[in-house]
């Protein structure tokens, strides 16, 4: 560094919006979508509700720092530790988001009602059942927090997981944790992406420009939710394998055939086959209920003998009520529709995502006083 250079020098030539992290719903919800993730589920120590407290008080501060591209402390520490690891420094904001979710397990785990919120449990957050072909890990498992992280910059993203995972320590220790790109379709300002396998991801998604469809089936609301998740939403994770090998070695005719759509176009076949996954997933074929998908792919490494890399769908969406929308859905496609013969569940979440907040409150403040 040049002497007398600052710190934050280069940040506005280089910055992005900022996205609002304060408001009535969280961030990162009906925002459309930015190209890199960071998914994290961590598990609370001890079972102090002070303690917890103080955890989403800490993050919830340091999430509205980082979404205008601040540090969350101070770097210059000389024999300290810098309070800030520093890895954002001049990118700007990047449309961070930083989302939070409770998990099942915080409200009663092994039967225990550690931090006295097991009679706030709200009925939407069931604990998701394991489906036709599931192969489910448990260390890619659960967790009593999600925090679903979204920016476009990688190093934007990558920098507020680091720091909320260091901020947090040693009350809640990172359970699992998932590196994503590729975006699903969510907005009619964006172009619509293609996903690992080819395909636009997103042709049919509820947009975020539609806030009849938002309320109809993201918000949750009385009386189905408690009073505390009111505007908030429910958060179903799914790590799923594509066996991208079996994929690449297959004709274009049997993906199309799949999918229900064409390659290409994205127009849906003109006989779209009955046990495609267009065909299974659709309204029709579930009472009507729909999905808000914010998924992203990622890969992981190889596997021996494969002629493709490891790679998967981060598969997120949002729900009013998972017992009316993502498990009756998912239960229709389970090991039925074309697509299962390529795809493995492997890992499974749901957290209860609380509205959003104002200034000088914390993520949770209703549930946690």
């Amino acid at each position: 560094m040049l002497p007398g250079t600052s710190l934050a020098a280069g940040t506005a030539a280089k910055a992005k919006p900022a996205v609002p992290f304060y408001g009535a719903h969280q961030a990162g919800i009906a925002t459309p979508m930015q190209e890199y993730l960071q998914f994290a589920a961590f598990d609370v120590t001890g079972d102090s509700i002070a303690h917890l407290r103080k955890l989403m008080a800490t993050w919830t501060r340091a999430a509205a720092a980082m979404s205008l591209g601040r540090q969350v402390g101070p770097v210059r520490t000389g024999s300290k530790p810098p309070a800030d690891t520093g890895e954002a420094i001049g990118l700007g904001p990047a449309e961070l988001t930083v989302t939070f979710g409770f998990g099942a397990s915080l409200f009663t785990s092994n039967g225990k009602d550690r931090f006295g919120l097991a009679r706030h449990r709200p009925a939407p957050l069931v604990d998701l059942p394991v489906f036709r072909g599931d192969q489910l890990q448990a260390g890619i498992s659960g967790g009593d927090i999600g925090i679903q992280v979204c920016a476009n910059d990688p190093q934007v993203a990558f920098h507020a997981m680091h720091d909320l995972i260091k901020l947090g320590s040693p009350v809640a220790v990172p359970k699992w944790l998932l590196a994503g790109f590729g975006r699903t379709g969510n907005s009619t300002v964006q172009p619509l992406p293609r996903n690992l396998m080819g395909f636009q991801d997103g042709t049919a998604n509820i947009v975020v420009e539609n806030p009849a469809a938002l309320d109809a089936f993201v918000w949750a609301a009385e009386p189905g939710s408690p009073f505390w998740m009111r505007g908030g939403s429910y958060l179903v994770a799914r790590r799923i394998q594509i066996a991208l090998t079996r994929w690449d070695e297959t004709s274009l005719d049997g993906q199309q055939k799949a999918i229900g759509r064409e390659k290409l176009s994205g127009n849906v076949l003109p006989d779209v086959p009955k046990n495609s996954h267009i065909f299974l997933a659709s309204p029709g074929r579930n009472n009507n209920q729909r999905l808000y998908r914010r998924g992203y792919s990622y890969v992981d490494g190889v596997v021996a003998g494969a002629t493709a890399p490891a790679a998967g769908v981060m598969f997120i969406c949002y729900n009013k009520d998972p017992r009316e929308q993502f498990i009756p859905i998912q239960g229709n496609i389970a090991d039925r529709d074309g697509l299962s013969a390529f795809l493995t569940h492997i890992g499974s979440s749901i957290f209860a995502c609380p509205p959003g907040v104002t200034p000088g409150g914390f993520i949770g403040q209703e549930l946690l006083g």
